[in-house]
């Protein structure tokens, strides 16, 4: 009875205690430069971030060169900093809670696909303790649990983005090397339409010096 207690006080306080975390997820289209803001209400909470780039606006374009990525706080202070990056995945404690900007850049003359996450990672129980030092164990296993569960499903997420980046690439690939094939056939077709115009031509001239 008092385990069945406990099962049932551990599902009424993640219902009740567990406010769900922050999580966004947003697709762009990036030609120079875009800023997205997200607001930390707390301090000490920890984000999760990734981006993938996904594709480029040329079929012949692969996206070698990668965009960058600025992360600052709400002071303007300066948190992460990546060049030239295809994608990348990071965290971070946010030192201070207010508005975090995260601005993408992209160098390359092509228009950029961009998979970008933010996940931020808060329980509010940390600020309200139970009184009952029975409950401490639970709350934090509870609080593990969550955070497990949010990753799960954080890494799901990038690995789909990746997965997708990586088809497009693979079917970029396998079009250009058709198109190779292509103009290298067309090319040696041409050349021996060539060299059979000439021969023709040369046994003709031949052909009628020796008449003479």
């Amino acid at each position: 009875m008092k385990i069945g207690f406990l099962v049932f006080v551990a599902v009424a306080l993640l219902a009740f205690l567990c406010s769900p975390n922050t999580v966004y997820g947003i697709r762009f289209v990036i030609d120079r430069e875009e800023c997205f803001s997200h607001d930390v209400k707390y301090e000490g909470d920890t984000i999760h971030v990734s981006f993938v780039v996904i594709k480029a606006d040329s079929t012949w374009h692969n996206s070698h060169e990668g965009v960058d990525l600025v992360v600052k706080g709400p002071t303007g202070d300066q948190i992460q900093d990546y060049r030239d990056k295809i994608s990348e995945k990071f965290e971070f404690v946010a030192h201070q809670k207010g508005i975090h900007r995260f601005c993408f850049s992209n160098k390359s003359p092509y228009y950029e696909t961009v998979d970008f996450d933010v996940h931020e990672s808060h329980f509010t129980y940390y600020d309200q303790h139970a009184k009952d030092e029975h409950f401490n164990p639970l709350l934090e296993q509870i609080s593990k649990l969550e955070e497990a569960l949010y990753n799960i499903q954080f890494e799901q997420h990038w690995l789909e983005a990746q997965t997708e980046r990586q088809a497009i690439v693979n079917e970029a690939m396998s079009k250009r090397a058709v198109h190779k094939a292509f103009y290298e056939s067309a090319a040696l077709i041409g050349a021996s339409v060539l060299q059979v115009y000439l021969l023709r031509r040369l046994f003709e001239r031949k052909l009628g010096m020796s008449r003479v």
